[in-house]
């Protein structure tokens, strides 16, 4: 990665250039640092902290004072990648509220936010991207609805859901979102809408066709070990080699 800022202009030029789109998850200041060093050009500080850095059971405990702490602790490693952050779990309820607390996390360092929802959320995210802060959309499994859902359930199965993801993806590329998550979708429907609009599209879990990939790093790294996604293949057993290096340590002083 150069040397120069990534901005949300270079991530949407991303998929004209057919070059793919590496994000990954950080809550901190040295895991910031570290997939920055790395050459990742797109970190995001999400509400998944509420799980694998606070022990919520899900998002919907996490607060905008969550997202603000550990957006100010991101942003001191001051990447040169893309910095965005959730608007966490009723902080866009209105269009007041997620203007005020976008620009909240804009002072705590975020370059970006993004938030959950398509078509129900439209008139939040126009005023979000008038505000002047540059926004990603979020479609397919919501996190924050995962308690209404009944669980975390693979999306665009049905040709309702289809149509619904493809309006939801046009309304948000319409209103100014310069990028689009999407949360386990069907593969097929992932590559069709990946194909039909104008931004880049990001798959977590839904499959290799997206303009790009996202993971939560701690589940790359094998960092939260009592829960593992199903379609994420971690690259390194961190917490198994943390334990090791404990462990070692504890035996070269207490069994001599």
């Amino acid at each position: 990665m150069s040397s120069e800022k990534v901005t949300v202009e270079r991530i949407r030029a991303m998929k004209s250039r057919g070059e793919k789109i590496a994000a990954l998850t950080a809550y901190d200041f040295p895991m910031t640092k570290l997939l920055d060093e790395a050459g990742i050009p797109f970190i995001h500080v999400g509400d998944s902290l509420g799980m694998v850095v606070l022990g919520y059971p899900d998002t919907t405990h996490v607060t905008m004072a969550d997202m603000e702490h550990h957006m100010r602790a991101a942003a001191r490693a001051k990447p040169r990648a893309l910095l965005a952050a959730d608007l966490p779990y009723q902080s866009y309820e209105t269009v007041a509220d997620a203007v005020a607390n976008a620009r909240r996390l804009v002072a705590a360092g975020a370059d970006a936010v993004k938030a959950e929802g398509g078509r129900s959320i439209l008139e939040q995210v126009r005023a979000i991207v008038a505000a002047g802060i540059p926004y990603c959309g979020h479609l397919g499994m919501q996190p924050q609805h995962v308690r209404e859902e009944g669980g975390y359930k693979i999306k665009g199965r049905t040709e309702s859901e289809r149509e619904a993801l493809f309006a939801d993806a046009e309304a948000l590329a319409g209103a100014g979102a310069f990028a689009l998550v999407l949360e386990i979708v069907t593969p097929p429907v992932a590559r069709e809408l990946t194909q039909r609009i104008s931004i880049p599209t990001i798959s977590i879990g839904s499959g290799d066709d997206c303009d790009g990939q996202i993971l939560v790093t701690s589940d790359l790294i094998g960092m939260f070990p009592w829960f593992t996604p199903r379609f994420v293949k971690p690259r390194m057993d961190c917490a198994g080699e943390i334990k090791k290096a404990v462990a070692a340590w504890k035996n070269s002083f207490t069994q001599s």
